[in-house]
């Protein structure tokens, strides 16, 4: 059979390739205070942010950029930012969760020897992008297709990855100056670790556990059971 240049067969990874990716999804964790403080290697960081920028993006119009965050002063500031929203945050639970919210270490901006924002440029593509045409949202989640991809890919080298997501919009804008048509989408903490929990640490730390996948699963219509016959 002829194949065109520019395809490549299709078939399935081999038993090893495939059982290393289910070992990256299955074990991938946020990390929040296991970092080591040894450096990223610069040729790891890129096959890392190499494989965020090979994430499917609808149009291809590949709205992410990487902003890459070393410098102490900036991770203070990010930081001080983190424990404002954080008090905030905490007073919107029940008082009955809040001191378990409390006790809980949800970012490690200034443990981890690297942060990494990831952010959204709605402006890529144009004004009418293919495939965003009736939902404008698709390049938000493109780009958290990227951070994905980024978060697996760093699990395969040894580098744990935690998503601090506790920010009012306005202090990030504030301290990295993004235009209007910037969006940050994920602040991210990177570092070696030499240890990760074995069940996600939220449900380790009792706040919430993993949902059964059969629960969630529909046939053809919404709330109809996998199996069950939808109804006529």
């Amino acid at each position: 059979m002829d194949t065109s240049p520019d395809l490549f067969p299709a078939g399935p990874f081999s038993e090893t390739e495939r059982a290393a990716v289910y070992r990256a999804i299955h074990t991938r964790r946020d990390v929040r205070g296991q970092f080591l403080p040894d450096p990223i290697a610069l040729d790891v960081l890129h096959r890392i942010l190499k494989a965020a920028h090979h994430a499917p993006s609808v149009g291809l119009m590949q709205p992410w950029n990487f902003v890459v965050v070393r410098d102490a002063a900036v991770k203070a500031e990010v930081a001080r930012a983190f424990d404002t929203a954080n008090r905030e945050a905490g007073e919107m639970f029940p008082p009955g969760r809040r001191a378990l919210y409390s006790s809980l270490k949800l970012e490690g901006i200034e443990q981890a020897p690297l942060n990494l924002l990831v952010t959204c440029d709605r402006s890529r593509g144009g004004e009418v992008v293919l495939g965003r045409t009736h939902d404008r949202d698709m390049d938000l989640h493109s780009t958290v297709c990227a951070v994905q991809n980024l978060w697996l890919a760093a699990r395969a080298e040894g580098i744990g990855v935690g998503w601090v997501s506790i920010f009012r919009d306005g202090d990030l804008r504030r301290i990295f100056g993004f235009p209007d048509h910037v969006v940050p989408v994920a602040y991210l903490c990177l570092g070696h670790v030499a240890e990760l929990h074995s069940e996600p640490e939220l449900q380790v730390r009792g706040w919430a556990r993993r949902l059964p996948l059969d629960d969630l699963i529909f046939a053809d219509r919404w709330g109809v059971p996998a199996g069950a016959e939808a109804p006529t």
